[in-house]
């Protein structure tokens, strides 16, 4: 999303760290170039005036000019402006209140509200509460089914709305059916439009009244730039939002809505929205995203999201597997399923710290549907050929690729992947073909254990 902006920010910090000694002069000038970097990333304009005034003020004084390594301290007074332009930390979800806890998702056609109310429940799910999800756009009918659909795959309640229905009578109904379920959530998906109107607004209104939500999120697509931070500032004044949720921000959008939102409305941004699949929906921290976008990496997100995919336990047990030399093609196939849900590849790449300046990354395209192939291609052998790979000849080799709609040449490109893993984990592990588990220090009682996750 940022790419063009980071791109810009990284040039003209580089150029500051070649001047041997910042003048008011040459700072003032690389301040310039910051702010028609945020207007080409379509920030309001007033928003990215304001900010590069406040940078001024603090570049030009005594803690800058003074410092030893003057383009270091820019840089650090740019990031902590970053990162208070969009909130300066994260603000989680108020669920306080008698069960059910409602939450109004609110928003435009085509800001991908309805999905969003699933991914959100999913997260809820993850953290250990029961959400009930109610479709009330009874506008669309496709909006009722879809999200019928989504809650199936994540087995949740959603309560039995029809097109026949007003929405009005469908909050109310909703709580009593939520309460007979046993959830602790409500989180209601009202309708759309293609453009704000007053019988949008009313109708959002009185649900809010009947409803009493914790919270009033909107749901705004961040591919549309300043628009979102135009219908953000009026659904706050008619509503009160507590929260904004962004979408698309995996796409092309320049990211102007993620910097400008706040600033205009004081209305946090608490998720925003990764992908299509339900898992593509994180906490916003604003002190990530401005290190994303000065280039400096995001570790942190990227630790946590390692932790969610990877199951400790399995993780533990692979490593048993490795010291023992028993890493078979169905534990290979458990660890591409593990890797998959990290996210894309590229988006990986992405947190990690400088990584963004290398241009051959930009260059790199990664087939995701590779992973589905090694997986199909595993899927086709028997049980017998995934414990043991030595058993695989030519004539196999033709079977699986036959059964998997594959060629013998993936075939083999899997098998040596396979290959390579397991000669890499020996070497890790001492060198031999089954080394030991521990190995004692010179001098010492004390045992190491070495533990490498694939």
């Amino acid at each position: 999303m940022f790419d063009n902006l980071s791109d810009k920010f990284q040039r003209i910090f580089k150029n500051l760290r070649g001047q041997g000694k910042l003048t008011e002069e040459n700072i003032r000038e690389a301040l310039r170039e910051v702010r028609m970097a945020l207007l080409e990333a379509d920030v309001h304009y007033k928003v990215a005036k304001d900010f590069v005034t406040g940078i001024a003020e603090r570049a030009v004084g005594q803690e800058v000019m003074t410092s030893l390594t003057p383009g270091q301290q820019v840089i650090k007074i740019v990031n902590e402006a970053l990162t208070d332009l969009m909130g300066g930390q994260s603000e989680p979800l108020r669920l306080i209140g008698k069960p059910p806890v409602c939450l109004l998702m609110v928003g435009l056609q085509g800001s991908g509200k309805t999905t969003t109310t699933a991914k959100l429940a999913r997260k809820l799910v993850q953290e250990h509460r029961k959400p009930c999800l109610v479709p009330a756009d009874v506008y669309r009918p496709a909006a009722i089914e879809q999200l019928v659909t989504l809650a199936g795959q994540i087995n949740l309640p959603v309560y039995p709305s029809t097109v026949r229905q007003k929405p009005e009578e469908i909050a109310r109904e909703a709580q009593g059916y939520a309460r007979e379920h046993n959830c602790d959530t409500l989180i209601v998906d009202t309708a759309g439009r293609l453009h704000i109107d007053t019988e949008l607004m009313g109708e959002l209104g009185r649900l809010k009244e009947i409803l009493q939500p914790a919270e009033i999120l909107l749901v705004a697509d961040a591919m549309t730039g300043q628009d979102a931070v135009q219908v953000a500032s009026a659904f706050h004044e008619t509503l009160g939002l507590s929260g904004v949720i962004l979408t698309k921000l995996d796409g092309d959008a320049r990211g102007g809505a993620a910097l400008s939102i706040r600033a205009v409305t004081r209305c946090p941004i608490k998720f925003i929205g990764l992908g299509e699949k339900l898992d593509a929906l994180e906490v916003f921290h604003p002190d990530r995203m401005s290190s994303r976008i000065l280039g400096m990496g995001d570790v942190l997100s990227m630790i946590e999201k390692a932790q969610e995919a990877f199951d400790e336990k399995e993780a533990l047990a692979m490593a048993k597997k490795f010291r023992e030399d028993t890493f078979s093609l169905e534990d290979f196939r458990n660890q591409l399923r593990q890797v998959k849900k990290l996210g894309s590849l590229e988006q990986i790449l992405g947190m990690l710290p400088g990584m963004g300046k290398l241009k051959e990354l930009k260059k790199l395209q990664v087939d995701e549907k590779e992973f589905v192939r090694m997986e199909a291609i595993i899927n086709s052998m028997t049980r017998g050929e995934r414990r043991n790979a030595d058993i695989i000849n030519a004539g196999r080799r033709k079977r699986i690729a036959d059964g998997s709609g594959t060629s013998v040449q993936e075939v083999n490109r899997l098998l040596k992947s396979y290959s390579e893993a397991r000669r890499m984990m020996r070497q890790m592990m001492g060198g031999g073909g089954s080394a030991p588990a521990t190995r004692k220090k010179k001098g010492k009682g004390k045992h190491k254990r070495a533990f490498f996750p694939f």
